[in-house]
């Protein structure tokens, strides 16, 4: 098995992996299938990004790349709490001054009491899609393993190979809660427990 460094090696050792050698023609389908589940369940610092985004009437599309939010911060720098759509509506429909709150719609943002400015974001975006053309990416340089057992799933999926897909899951899994933990242990690792409010 070589080294897997992009997307022509993460072909070849993923059919090796699957003992699939047909699978060329369909490769792209498979990846793209492994990335939305990526997509669905993956939430690490790699896949964070900000942006500032320009109110209409307090409405603004997300970016394209757009999964989730982490912070939402209005045009005086004031932190934004995250609210379903009616309850948005019901608690600033007739409000003025800055907002206060936010919803997600579709591929927008909704933010109340309306208001003109600049929002601020800090989101998690979707991972930069493998391709021929684009043939690495964070994920596949930090975590090749999760790409290939991803990879033998989907592969296993496409041979209607039950116990395939349960091998490829398993190890899958496995893989992406092995990169959670390196996530959280970088970012946790040496913090402190902080208790709000007096203490004896």
């Amino acid at each position: 098995m070589s080294a897997i460094s992009d997307y022509a090696s993460l072909l070849i050792d993923a059919g090796e992996y699957a003992g699939a050698d047909d699978i060329a023609h369909v490769f792209p389908r498979l990846v793209a299938l492994a990335e939305a589940k990526f997509n669905r369940v993956l939430r690490v610092s790699q896949m964070e990004k900000a942006a500032s985004l320009t109110l209409v009437n307090g409405d603004v599309p997300l970016p394209a790349d757009f999964l989730e939010a982490r912070m939402v911060t209005g045009p005086a720098g004031q932190g934004l709490n995250a609210w379903s759509l009616s309850e948005l509506d019901a608690r600033y429909r007739n409000n003025g001054g800055y907002p206060r709150g936010y919803a997600v719609v579709g591929g927008t943002i909704r933010v109340r009491p309306t208001s003109a400015g600049t929002i601020a974001i800090s989101y998690y975006s979707k991972i930069p899609p493998l391709t021929p053309a684009n043939p690495t990416n964070w994920l596949l340089n930090e975590a090749p393993d999760v790409y290939l057992y991803a990879l033998v799933e989907e592969i296993a999926i496409w041979k209607k190979d039950p116990d395939g897909v349960a091998a490829g899951r398993g190890l899958k899994e496995l893989a992406m809660r092995g990169l959670a933990l390196q996530d959280e242990r970088a970012r946790w690792g040496n913090s402190q427990v902080v208790i709000d409010g007096p203490t004896p």
